[in-house]
């Protein structure tokens, strides 16, 4: 596989208008579109701009490259899988929850193995400091997991083990998309990593049983 290269250290334009942020999802979709079709070393930053109806330096000037451009549709992805969460039935436990979200995070990216590749290819290898939707990826992903587990305050040991948690995800979904494991082992690694790695996990606070937030 090739690694999307950073072409220009530079941060990326903002959308500000409505037509801007029209523009913008279009070139978003148009990116997932291709990247569903072949892989990330085919897609080529022209034919996206070509498929959103936008010119080349229009494209360039959102996402200055490859990895900015993916590194914000797998934002866009995650934003969108959050809100199918809010939407979500009752779990025994806060890992239960935590389980449930990553469970069905890993399946949803394996429905489209090859643009789930271009994501996770560009999220994993992106300079935070240079592409700062890497950033928002593990921020949004911690958000999820917290707020599934009805944490609002969570204290340093349960940040730790939230961020050792998604960075063992990221493993074992790139594992499952290069064939190395099946999705069955991958979820039983999945709920193994939470026994371990939540087991410090605060589960009597008041309120846990309204407040916890499972995935659907």
């Amino acid at each position: 596989m090739t690694v999307p290269r950073i072409a220009e250290a530079r941060d990326a334009a903002a959308p500000s208008s409505q037509e801007q942020h029209a523009r913008h999802v279009r070139m978003l979709t148009a990116a997932a579109e291709l990247a569903s079709e072949k892989e990330l070393a085919r897609v080529q930053m022209h034919d996206v701009a070509k498929r959103a109806g936008v010119a080349i330096g229009t494209l360039y000037r959102y996402f200055p490259s490859k990895t900015h451009l993916f590194a914000a549709v797998m934002v866009d992805q995650l934003e969108r899988l959050a809100s199918k969460f809010a939407r979500r039935p009752a779990y025994d436990s806060p890992q239960d929850a935590m389980r449930g979200v990553l469970v069905r995070a890993t399946r949803g990216l394996l429905r489209q193995p090859a643009l789930s590749t271009a994501m996770v290819m560009s999220t994993s290898t992106a300079n935070h400091d240079l592409v700062p939707d890497a950033g928002r990826v593990d921020r949004l992903f911690r958000q999820m997991l917290l707020d599934a587990a009805g944490i609002t305050e969570p204290t340093e040991v349960e940040v730790t083990s939230v961020r050792l948690l998604i960075q063992l995800w990221f493993g074992v979904v790139q594992s499952c998309l290069n064939n190395q494991i099946s999705l069955a082992q991958a979820e039983s690694d999945i709920r193994r990593a939470c026994e371990l790695l939540l087991v410090d996990l605060r589960t009597n606070r008041p309120g846990d049983a309204d407040d916890i937030a499972p995935a659907s």
